[in-house]
């Protein structure tokens, strides 16, 4: 903490630390309301983990599902979020995301001309079963876009590791569709889109980007067309606080500290303690040493740290948006999503045995794996799965490559007893789980944890079987693939109120202060509503702040 600095370097209304959704979300909004907004970014690229990420949002009653007679009740709402979270977060700060997550939403497409979205139909909430469940969900994606409009912003977007093979760009729902070509007309239809679209990228010279990036993508559009400056190599330093009141921040840019005056706030938007070892280690101590986070690699806890400094209270710290995840050779973590659903395999802990529904929502899914002491676990699965399904990336049929046999990440075997031996597991058990899930997929039920009941589990599924995610194990040679307990980002942070104030350890508001995203103890709770129940609440809470912010008095002198 700095106090009382004598000059200072530059001045704006809102300062807003972080460049993925919700501090881009924030300062678009700041300057809707009027208000003159800076974003900074520690690392050399922008768009945190949302550049990373599916790019859903979960706002239910957005402009989107509106327009497609989707909206629902916001009662509904209420009672899902009720349901699945309980009382762990306070009832005002549920009732902030219902009310203006979509109205944040309508003030993103009514100040831009990029926002483009679409509903994800079949993508079912999270837990659909419970009181206010959406069976056909209410996730919504960007549309796809040609990064090239960015200009030289373009060349600074943060991308993934793992980049498409020559351009290839499809939605996450088309993905899904492609992800069955083996199996389906419309999986193989899309395999035609798939390869016309990158012929035309080649002649059309296009970038088209999905998922995040798409969403990043017009965010960052939008701050070009208002002219919001984003500072990129500019880490949060500290706080400058003066007479208990947030008054602006330090900013290192271009290898010096720069002290920056907010006139209205400062929000912390920096992500959470993904890449941070110390912080994993006391908040997070049963997953060990390793780091198996697909979060950016600048998500070091910076702005935890520095609002933890001048007093706020923190939560949700022992827990993250946890998903099951593969570490390639390479050292990128690959999350397991669909990979989860295919009908013919079983999911082992060290044991041989089941523990879990394996098609169950990532993040309760890891609950059970760390509950259990189940890490790592190994998915196991016969020969026709390689042919029909694609995993982690690798299409149907292709062979794994070499190096993800020499390094431990896959084994095969003739058959289940060499299986067992080659990775660990009682063999005897191993069969016997084999052998009793083959009698489960006989009669079409999971009886042990309900696999394929609910309709999450289906989205991903093969739908040309009666239960899209059971179907009996065959002959060999067997895979087994390792399973470690990974996570999109942590959950915990700095307590925020109803307006997105960070709360000190008295529960009063440190004035001037607010936090998004990743830095905030989640809206979410332990729970994940629904794919984009991540970004959903970065950009509510985003667009809270800066309202708030807008509507305090702005300091004087």
């Amino acid at each position: 903490m700095t106090s009382s600095p004598p000059t200072w370097d530059h001045e704006v209304d809102i300062l807003l630390a972080g460049s993925g959704a919700g501090g881009m979300a924030g300062a678009i909004s700041a300057h809707d309301a009027g208000l003159s907004a800076l974003v900074v970014e520690k690392a050399p690229r922008y768009g945190g983990s949302t550049a990373l990420s599916g790019g859903g949002i979960w706002i239910p009653n957005n402009p989107t599902l509106e327009r497609l007679g989707r909206a629902d009740d916001p009662e509904d709402v209420r009672r899902y979020l009720r349901a699945i979270i309980g009382d762990r977060v306070p009832a005002v700060r549920l009732d902030a995301y219902v009310e203006q997550g979509p109205a944040a939403m309508a003030m993103l497409h009514r100040v831009s001309r990029h926002m483009d979205f679409a509903w994800c139909p079949g993508y079912s909430d999270y837990h659909p079963e419970e009181p206010g469940g959406r069976p056909l969900g209410r996730t919504i994606e960007p549309k796809p876009i040609d990064a090239r409009r960015l200009g030289a912003d373009e060349e600074l977007l943060l991308e993934a590791d793992l980049p498409s093979p020559m351009g290839l760009w499809f939605t996450g729902y088309e993905g899904r569709r492609l992800m069955m070509f083996r199996r389906t007309w419309s999986g193989k239809w899309m395999l035609r889109v798939a390869a016309w679209r990158v012929l035309s990228n080649l002649v059309r010279r296009r970038r088209m980007k999905t998922l995040g990036a798409s969403l990043v993508v017009r965010l960052r559009l939008t701050m070009q067309d208002l002219r919001i400056p984003l500072w990129l190599n500019s880490p949060l330093i500290d706080l400058v606080v003066e007479d208990g009141r947030v008054t602006g921040a330090v900013v290192e840019r271009d290898g010096r500290p720069l002290r920056v005056r907010a006139r209205r706030g400062v929000v912390i938007a920096t992500g959470g303690f993904d890449h941070d070892a110390e912080l994993r280690k006391e908040h997070l101590p049963e997953l060990g040493r390793e780091d198996f986070s697909a979060g950016a690699r600048s998500n070091a806890g910076d702005g935890i740290r520095i609002g933890r400094r001048i007093g706020a209270d923190l939560d949700l710290m022992d827990d993250a948006w946890w998903m099951p995840s593969i570490k390639l050779p390479g050292g990128s973590i690959f999350p397991l999503v669909t990979e989860r659903c295919i009908p013919r395999m079983v999911i082992v802990d060290q044991n041989g045995e089941r523990f879990t529904n394996e098609a169950a929502p990532y993040v309760n899914f890891v609950h059970a794996q760390l509950e259990g002491g189940h890490v790592p676990a190994y998915e196991i699965f016969d020969a026709t799965a390689r042919k029909r399904y694609q995993f982690a990336g690798i299409m149907p049929g292709r062979p794994f490559p070499r190096d993800w046999y020499t390094t431990g990440l896959v084994t095969k075997a003739a058959d289940l007893d060499e299986l067992a031996r080659r990775i660990g597991v009682p063999a005897d058990a191993l069969k016997a789980t084999v052998e009793r899930f083959n009698g489960f997929a006989r009669n079409g039920r999971d009886e042990d944890f309900g696999r394929g009941d609910s309709a999450y589990d289906h989205y991903y599924g093969d739908p040309t079987l009666p239960n899209p995610n059971l179907d009996r194990i065959g002959a060999g040679p067997y895979y087994a693939v390792r399973i470690e307990a990974g996570d999109l980002g942590t959950k915990g942070g700095l307590v925020t109120d109803e307006h997105a104030r960070v709360l000190g350890a008295d529960g009063a508001p440190i004035e001037g202060l607010y936090a998004t995203g990743n830095a905030s103890a989640s809206v979410m709770g332990n729970e994940y509503a629904g794919a984009g129940a991540t970004i959903g609440p970065a950009i509510t809470f985003g667009h809270l702040a800066a309202r708030h912010a807008a509507a305090r008095p702005a300091l004087r002198g």
